[in-house]
Formats: structure tokens, C-alpha cells, sequence
């Protein structure tokens, strides 16, 4: 079989996705290799119990571990030097789209994959020099890099060049996909391209095995319990509607929020917290991958605020809608174009409100609490879904053609 290479930009346990072709591909007999970056202690731990026992490897291709000083002070500094350069003359750089631009390049050189498939912005620009020495590369667009920020963030960020990698990939590479129909559709537009796959990002359903039962973050559980996760805690991630629609719910809940939590964060948010909802909103830590369909499987509602005035960000389906659906919980989704993708086709799982409507927020979830039925028949609806639509192994079957077909060619 072939040699395939899948390139990140960080941790392993922080991509779903790639973990989930890696597993996919290897077990199709490919030999399968992850290159990805290594910056935080805690998050090695995670990625050393995820490779644990695979077929395929992961390889830190940077790594920013203490043991390794040399190596972080040169591409921390190449990373400065490209930030400063381009700020005052406007001169592209690699580094610029992440650290260990060149390690990855090099890295896969020598590694000469059958194919190569890039993921992130670096994985961009890797891929483009890979096309000019002729090798085969796939891409996966798990967001429109170019349109991933606000308008004020991308005055920092070489937008020009961003674009220009993405239009020669998704003409020129053998395969491309992406994560919503509605985001394939606007990149294939944008690009005057072939429109790239949908595969949507997932769970496999016998992960529901691993349940382990136990409950670690409810409090009472006479009360329904409402849970939202991201990998940050922080602005712009529809957790400003959720503290604004908190006085008009009607009926006591607990309120769960799930992701890293740092201090700039909690000095946004703890005083916007009502005093009469202190006692009933809680923090949660990230949790190792195994473990994280476990604590969603506790509660009963799931959120997924997600804004739609950046267009990567609308036209995504985010993990969190997927993770909700999977441990079958109720699903309150704010009318991005990829949320309203899934929730169009399958609206008994749930419930579309429109984005920073707080009043919209606190409506739907009264009509669960107040109807406890409803509220049941939602969530086994979910967990149907789930089970029957969309589950990775429907999506796996897919994505392994569209990776034979790239290899023939």
C-alpha cells in the first residue's frame, strides 16, 4: 500500500480530524505517518496516550520541550524576525504562518509520501513547495484560512499570500475537502475551483463504548444540566449572548463550560456573572480525548454559539455540534450557514436561533425545560442521528475513495 504523510500545526490530541484520517487510512493498510509540533507539556502526555498502540505514528517535528533550547530560540527567533519584517516593509516569510515552516518542508522531503495532506496554514505554504517538486498533495480546508479572523486581526496577517496558497491548492492539488457543503460551495466560488468534498468532521459511533458513566460535573441532577465546550474559554465565542440571556431563564439549571480558561478570560467574564447564577455556572478543565464524550454525555442541552460575521467560522461545522450529537444531547445552534446545514437536515435534533439574539437564547431553552418531554424526544433524536446520518464511519467510507482515486492519478 502507500506512504502517506498528514501534516498539522500543533498537538495531535487538539486535531480530531487528522487523528481520525490517520486511523482511517492506516487501517485501509496504508503506512501513515502525523507531523505536527510540540509545545506544551500537558498536551504531550495527551498525544503520547493517543498514539499509544496505533498502527500509525505521530512525529513532533518541532519541538519546543525544554530539552530542546536550541531548537526553540532559533524558530522562535525566525518567527520574530518574519513579524517584524513584515510589519515594517510588508515582506512575506513562512515562519509568518506558523513556527517550524521549514522543519515541515524539510521534514517532508525526506519523508517522499505517496502523498502528502496539509491542514493548516503552514501546511499551505508546505504544500505549495511540495507541488513544485512534483509531489502529490491533498488538502483539507478544516477552515478558510484567509477569512478565519476579524477584520482588524488580518491587517497583521500576510492575507495576500494566504490567498494565493489557497487558490493554487484547491485547483492544484489531487484532492481537496473540506468540512461543510456551504464552505465548499463559497471556496470553489471564491477561487473559481473544482468545489472540494464534504466530509463532515464526525465521530466514529463506536466511541460511544468508552462512555464511562460517572458523573464529574453536575452538581444536582434534579436540575437539567446545559453544557458548552471550546477549546478556549474566552470572547467571540457566543458565550457573551449565553451571560445576557442568563435573567430571562426561566427555571433553575446548571450552566457547564468546558475548554482552557486563562486569566485574561476569567477576569472577562466571572464579573459579568449575575450573583444569583455563581452557584449553578461552573469551569471546567479540558479533559484527555477519551474522556471528553463522557462529560458532554452527562448533561442534557448542548450549545454551539457560534458568531457568522466571519465567514470561516459560519461556514464550518464546528466539533462541539458533532460531540453534542454523539452523546445525545439536545442541541441549541445559532443560524450559521454550516449549523443550519446539519440542523436544516435533521431538525428534530434540536433547535436554530439567531446569532447574539439572548432573548432568542433564553426562549429556546425554556422550551425545554418547560416541556420535559420534548426535551427527551430531543435527545434520543440526536443520538439517532448520530447513530444513522452521520456518524465518522458513513464519512470515512467517503474520504477513503476521494485518497484512492488522489493515488491512482
Amino acid at each position: 500500500m502507500s506512504k502517506i504523510l498528514i501534516l498539522i500545526g500543533g498537538h495531535l490530541c487538539n486535531a480530531p480530524r487528522p487523528q481520525k484520517e490517520a486511523e482511517a487510512l492506516s487501517s485501509a493498510g496504508h503506512d501513515v505517518t502525523v507531523g505536527g509540533i510540540w509545545f506544551d507539556t500537558e498536551f504531550i502526555e495527551r498525544d503520547r496516550l493517543l498514539i499509544n498502540n496505533k498502527k500509525w505514528k505521530f512525529i513532533p517535528i518541532v519541538n519546543f520541550q525544554p530539552s530542546h533550547r536550541l531548537t526553540n530560540f532559533l524558530v522562535r527567533c525566525q518567527s520574530r524576525i518574519a513579524q517584524e519584517i513584515f510589519k515594517r516593509f510588508g515582506i512575506f516569510s513562512p515562519p509568518l504562518l506558523g513556527y517550524g515552516s521549514r522543519a515541515m518542508l524539510k521534514y517532508a522531503y525526506k519523508n517522499e509520501a505517496d502523498l502528502t495532506i496539509v491542514h493548516s496554514e503552514v501546511g499551505l505554504w508546505v504544500g505549495s513547495r511540495l507541488l513544485d517538486r512534483g509531489f502529490k498533495v491533498g488538502v483539507d480546508f478544516e477552515d478558510w484560512f484567509s477569512k478565519d479572523l476579524l477584520p482588524e486581526s488580518r491587517l497583521t496577517r500576510p492575507m495576500k499570500q494566504l490567498k494565493e496558497l489557497e487558490k493554487r491548492l484547491i485547483n492544484e492539488c489531487k484532492y481537496s475537502i473540506t468540512t461543510s457543503h456551504a464552505l465548499a460551495k463559497a471556496l470553489a466560488e471564491a477561487y473559481d475551483a473544482p468545489r472540494p468534498a464534504a466530509i463532515y468532521n464526525s465521530f466514529p459511533w463506536s466511541e460511544r463504548s468508552q462512555i464511562d458513566g460517572q458523573i464529574r460535573d453536575r452538581q444536582n441532577l434534579d436540575l437539567t444540566s446545559i453544557h458548552w465546550v471550546s477549546q478556549t474559554i474566552g470572547q467571540g465565542r457566543g458565550l457573551e449572548v449565553l451571560i445576557q440571556a442568563l435573567p430571562y431563564i426561566s427555571k433553575s439549571v446548571e450552566i457547564h463550560l468546558r475548554g482552557n480558561y486563562p486569566e485574561s478570560s476569567r477576569q472577562w467574564l466571572e464579573p459579568q456573572i449575575p450573583p444569583e447564577w455563581r452557584d449553578r455556572l461552573f469551569i471546567h478543565s479540558t479533559v484527555p480525548n477519551n474522556e471528553l464524550l463522557s462529560r458532554i454525555a452527562e448533561h442534557d442541552i448542548g450549545l454551539a454559539l457560534e458568531v457568522n460575521d466571519i465567514s470561516s467560522r459560519n461556514l464550518t461545522i464546528t466539533n462541539k455540534l458533532f460531540q453534542y450529537l454523539q452523546a445525545g444531547l439536545a442541541v441549541i445552534a445559532t443560524s450559521t450557514a454550516g449549523q443550519s446545514e446539519i440542523l436544516s437536515q435533521y431538525p428534530e435534533v434540536g433547535q436554530i436561533i439567531p446569532s447574539n439574539d439572548a432573548i432568542a437564547l433564553a426562549e429556546a431553552i425554556n422550551n425545554l425545560l418547560n416541556n420535559p418531554q420534548q426535551l427527551i424526544s430531543t435527545k434520543k433524536a440526536a443520538l439517532k442521528v448520530a447513530e444513522e446520518k452521520i456518524r465518522w464511519e458513513n464519512q470515512k467510507d467517503k474520504f477513503l475513495m476521494l485518497i484512492q482515486k488522489a493515488l491512482s492519478n
